[in-house]
């Protein structure tokens, strides 16, 4: 047993190893716009990996001023979803484009408010999937953080 595990393990490692050029031709790139919050951390806003962008969770910071202005659930859900609409506009998409979102919010009492704004910017017909959590902090103290993922169309 221990041996066709060792072999195994080395079977992985060399594709892994061999695996590293194609990686680098795969077409994965950063997304990053000074038109959203930096990334605090180290992470990126946004991937593009094929056809699909994978948007870190967006807490909402005002770029302009590199901190958390709202003070509302409302408030601050417009602001991340400005946001994630800014990392979005780098890759000429729009929230259209969102096939998943994850909402994170600090306290499931905000849902129906949060649930409001969310309803007014995923407006058109295909709304993403999602899935809505309460989690006990989030950075910044934020109320509320929005990840998502979004396909881009063959023509972009």
């Amino acid at each position: 047993m221990k041996n066709t595990l060792k072999k195994a393990t080395l079977l992985i490692s060399a594709f892994c190893l061999l695996s590293l050029p194609l990686l680098a031709d795969s077409g994965i790139s950063k997304i990053s716009t000074d038109q959203a919050p930096k990334a605090i951390g180290p992470y990126s806003q946004a991937i593009c990996a094929g056809q699909y962008i994978f948007v870190s969770g967006q807490v909402p910071i005002d770029p302009a001023v590199g901190k958390i202005v709202a003070q509302t659930i409302e408030e601050q859900t417009k602001q991340v979803l400005k946001n994630i609409e800014a990392i979005l506009a780098a890759k000429n998409l729009t929230l259209e484009n969102v096939v998943k979102t994850e909402v994170f919010l600090k306290d499931l009492k905000d849902f129906a408010a949060m649930n409001a704004i969310y309803a007014e910017k995923f407006s058109y017909e295909n709304k993403p999937a999602r899935a809505t959590v309460q989690i006990s902090k989030l950075p910044l103290d934020a109320l509320v953080e929005i990840s998502c993922t979004a396909f881009i169309p063959e023509a972009n």
